[in-house]
């Protein structure tokens, strides 16, 4: 369930109300949403059962009712009183970020029930900046002290594009209160100066909230109104602020002496400029096309980047990483190392080899992953950008990679992850790819989804990772065409035939992944039988002979029948589907899995998997090994390569 209001008239901001993480959340749409209610912090609702996670939610005999994945009842809202038991209700969620409840049959609002109930707790109920107070439920909006102007303006009109020595946090005093804090995690752990650093350090920061109790660190990109607490409170809140602005700065002394400094720092600055102009073009005449220290281009398009995390010199991440003494693993553009920040947040720092390519797979990273954020995508806590040196710093993930999880490895000591992990580590995969292809300002297709790219954190919560190929698209756009990028045994066959790419390409990969998380083995693999060496084609047979249970990893052991696994064989099977149009969005994919939409039986004929089954073998039969192209063209359609699709090569090129 989703429900998105009109943009405010006022900021153009929009609010959404939608079913994530097991809640019912209100967020505001910035450019990094924040929440401002939940159904589970909210007292007024009745508990009708602990524990479960919310993924449905119906409005009927006055109540605002909330089931788990079983359709458990776990919560209720009352939205009237009991005298019009036959009332039909509705939920409408305003610009102004408030639901109010309206009776159709009185054609009337409730006027006693509110979300949120706070007049002061919706994120712009005043301008931004502004302190909301609510006397006799009366909001009135007025500025802190501390930024000295009845404007409420900071002087800053472009976060990224302002020099550090120019800007200054500015204490807006205690006694304040934000509404997103209750319901986002903290940036970090520290005490107040490392929070007040980490402002300054991230250009995008703008507003800091530290927690004198919890010593917690809380940093905004983009804020609402602020709240008047009515109790005693440990929150003190920093404003970033051009140092010139509201007057900053200005003092008595001797009155012509500005002016004399002007003239003065003017001349210098003409000169010095002449200078720098002369210097560029000297060095634009001999600059060697290509050279990795021609980054002027890079540091415009990451100025001006909205939302962007905090940028790292190349020391901090060299003594972050111990001189990258801690190699955590090798990717398509380079290796990654552990390290630990001073304020001690765990890292995973991805250093880029190459220029060229990797530079593209940075600027990518950079200008997707730093803006979003959701539950099952992995968090970008900054880069570095210095010289000829571009690493990329990832929130760490105890649990690695899916692969080195559920590929069979022939040690028996090795751990073994249960069905319900693996379903959990589908559905959050699934919820990933769905945000990214339908909750982003601009469609994002990652193109290179495989289990390499699925990282668990300590609890096994799955997390989408590594947008270096990743493509964007508007909102208009139903295909692009694009360069070839991916991983071979996972490309869709659009890749592959020159048609239009498309979200569907990504489901067509997340169906690949899906299979072999319930086989507990690869696409291909010529250890298998002949039958088994495919394991779709494979699977496909087992579906067409009722042999489900066939499809699954030997090792797991799951007593009587769990009707999510048969579900989640059939969801994969719809997914690579050859024709595009026939694989399911991701959003109707997590539906399916969440038991909230009917799987029906996908078709079973599959050209595809039985085109690229034959052509393998007749591969293999001709050349001994592999596909060489000449095997292939003889082996079936000119259209498909089985190569591109069995075996798990990075590719990035021209199509």
């Amino acid at each position: 369930m989703k429900l998105i209001s009109d943009p405010s008239s006022s900021t153009n901001v929009s609010y959404i109300l939608e079913i994530k993480s097991g809640d019912m959340i209100l967020s505001a749409r910035y450019s990094t949403p924040q929440p401002y209610w939940s159904m589970g912090k909210d007292t007024r609702k009745n508990i009708n059962k602990n524990g479960g996670e919310v993924t449905l939610a119906t409005i009927d005999t006055n109540s605002w009712s909330l089931f788990d994945e079983s359709k458990v009842l776990l919560w209720q809202f009352k939205i009237s009183d009991p005298n019009d038991a036959n009332a039909t209700w509705i939920a409408v969620l305003g610009n102004d970020g408030v639901i109010s409840f309206f009776n159709l049959r009185a054609g009337r609002a409730s006027s006693s029930i509110k979300i949120p109930d706070d007049p002061c707790g919706t994120p712009e109920v005043c301008q931004p900046y502004f302190v909301c107070s609510a006397p006799s439920d009366r909001t009135k909006c007025q500025c802190p002290s501390a930024l000295g102007s009845d404007s409420c303006k900071t002087g800053i009109t472009s976060p990224c594009g302002e020099r550090k020595e120019s800007v200054s946090l500015v204490d807006a005093g205690t006694g304040l209160n934000y509404f997103a804090l209750d319901y986002v995690s903290p940036s970090s752990e520290t005490n107040m100066d490392g929070c007040k650093a980490s402002c300054m350090s991230n250009c995008s920061c703008m507003v800091a909230f530290y927690d004198n109790s919890s010593r917690n660190c809380f940093l905004f990109d983009q804020v609402g109104s602020f709240q008047n607490s009515n109790r005693p409170s440990n929150l003190v809140a920093f404003v970033k602020m051009s140092s010139n602005a509201n007057g900053v700065g200005n003092g008595g002394g001797n009155k012509s002496f500005p002016y004399v400094a002007i003239i003065v720092v003017s001349t210098v600055l003409v000169i010095l400029g002449l200078l720098f102009v002369s210097y560029r073009y000297y060095k634009k005449k001999k600059k060697v096309p290509g050279s990795p220290d021609d980054s002027s281009e890079e540091d415009i398009f990451l100025e001006s980047l909205t939302g962007m995390p905090t940028r790292f010199t190349y020391n901090d991440l060299r003594v972050a990483t111990n001189n990258f003494s801690v190699k955590l693993g090798h990717g398509g553009f380079g290796s990654v190392y552990r390290g630990i920040l001073a304020d001690g947040t765990q890292i995973a720092v991805k250093k880029l080899e190459s220029i060229g390519q990797g530079k593209k797979e940075f600027r990518a990273e950079v200008g997707i992953i730093g803006s979003i954020h959701h539950v099952h995508l992995v968090r970008l806590k900054g880069f570095c950008a210095e010289g000829s040196y571009r690493l990329l710093a990832y929130e760490y993930m105890a649990n690695g990679s899916l692969d080195k999880w559920i590929f069979k490895r022939n040690r028996e000591e090795e751990p073994l992850l249960d069905w319900r992990t693996r379903f959990n580590i589908a559905v959050g995969t699934a919820k990933g790819l769905a945000y990214l292809h339908e909750d982003c300002d601009a469609k994002i297709v990652h193109c290179d989804i495989k289990p390499e790219n699925v990282l668990l954190d300590d609890h096994f919560q799955a997390k989408v990772s590594d947008f270096g190929l990743a493509k964007l698209m508007t909102r208009e756009q139903s295909h692009v065409f694009t360069t070839l990028r991916g991983t071979r045994g996972y490309l869709a066959p659009e890749w592959i035939t020159n048609y239009a790419i498309s979200e569907k390409s990504d489901v067509y990969s997340y169906g690949m992944l899906l299979l072999e998380i319930i086989g507990g083995r690869k696409n291909f693999d010529p250890g298998e039988s002949s039958e088994k060496s495919y394991f779709p084609s494979y699977a496909f047979k087992m579906l067409d002979e009722g042999k489900l249970r066939d499809i699954l990893d030997s090792r797991l052991n799951i007593e009587g029948e769990d009707e999510r696994v048969y579900t989640a064989i059939k969801v994969a099977l719809w997914c690579i589907q050859e024709d595009m149009h026939l694989r399911p969005s991701m959003t109707k994919v997590v539906q399916m899995l969440e038991g909230l939409s009917l799987v029906t039986k996908p078709p079973m004929s599959s050209p595809l998997g039985s085109r690229l089954y034959s052509s393998f073998f007749k591969s293999m039969t001709t050349s001994g090994e592999g596909t060489s192209s000449a095997s292939a063209s003889a082996s079936g359609p000119s259209d498909c390569n089985s190569d591109a699709y069995l075996s798990a090569v990075r590719l990035s090129g021209p199509r």
